[in-house]
């Protein structure tokens, strides 16, 4: 059974709290920086059949991990109450009002995450703004920016470079005031005042997966790789939909294809399920973010 320190509880609330007043939608943390409150379902009888859609809170009950998360104090002080063992809370990214993108900068041996992440930004011509930098620690740091409404980031470990790990939708922070079996999470000197940045267009456009390698026959208008564009909206399940339409629609105006391309890739996320007026917003969001006039 875990200990309860009951002061570390009562601060981590309070931080917690902080947070919501904030916007940031926030969730009780174990030690080991899990979500403090487990499954409902973990005891669960085994279903017969093919299983049904993961429980996202439907039920009404707590411990569906960052689907628990919110920014109304009633609820977190609940969340907390049935946690009394919680020492930290975790904040949920990708949700609005500040979409949350989380950019983990890990210290191991023979590893530099914060001159990769420099490396990066002189490569694809972005500069890393001034923003809430979290200090861990083990020494790491978590910059935290902001995203576009209409633009889901995935969460990935290391994909960008060793050693740096990104938080995004479905994901959660460890908030400053959080303590956790190896230390406390804090705000570093400086940053406490700050709003999360907005990511740099570059540094986005790194964050989104990348294509499928495919062949298709290419349409007069667009050319094999506007078709390309096309499948890979097309393929995309739900969950990815708005994600591959805003990577489709940023290579189309990067490559000058966009204009021509707006009404197939309309079509193609229409096929997938998106709402027209969703898809709209998405392949506008991706024309701004390129520099051009949707």
């Amino acid at each position: 059974m875990a200990t309860i320190d009951r002061q570390a509880t009562t601060l981590a609330l309070a931080h917690a709290l902080s947070a919501a007043e904030r916007g940031l939608a926030v969730i009780p943390l174990s030690r080991t920086k899990l979500p403090a409150l487990r499954s409902p379902h973990r005891d669960g009888p085994t279903a017969v059949g093919p299983p049904g859609p993961p429980c996202h809170g439907e039920c009404g009950r707590f411990g569906h991990g960052v689907y628990d998360a919110s920014t109304d104090p009633a609820r977190i002080r609940e969340l907390f109450a049935a946690a009394p063992w919680a020492t930290g809370y975790g904040i949920a990214c990708g949700l609005p009002p500040h979409h949350l993108i989380g950019v983990d900068l890990d210290t191991k041996t023979g590893m530099d995450a914060s001159a990769a992440l420099r490396e990066l930004a002189l490569r694809h011509l972005f500069t890393i703004p001034a923003t809430v930098v979290i200090l861990t620690p083990s020494g790491g740091r978590h910059l935290w920016l902001s995203g576009p409404p209409d633009v889901v980031v995935p969460n990935s470990a290391g994909r960008l470079a060793p050693g740096i790990d990104i938080r995004g939708a479905g994901g959660y922070l460890v908030g400053p005031g959080s303590r956790t079996g190896h230390g406390v999470y804090a705000t570093a000197p400086g940053t406490a005042h700050l709003a999360p940045a907005p990511c740099p267009r570059a540094l986005l456009r790194l964050l989104l997966p990348p294509p499928r390698t495919a062949r298709h026959p290419a349409p007069a208008s667009a050319g094999r790789h506007g078709d390309g564009l096309v499948q890979f909206v097309l393929g995309a399940h739900e969950g990815q939909r708005n994600t591959r339409l805003f990577w489709a629609a940023c290579r189309a105006y990067e490559d000058g294809i966009g204009p021509s391309l707006v009404e197939p890739l309309v079509d193609a996320a229409l096929h997938t399920g998106l709402p027209e007026h969703e898809a709209r917003a998405t392949i506008a969001s991706a024309a701004r973010l390129t520099g051009h006039r949707p």
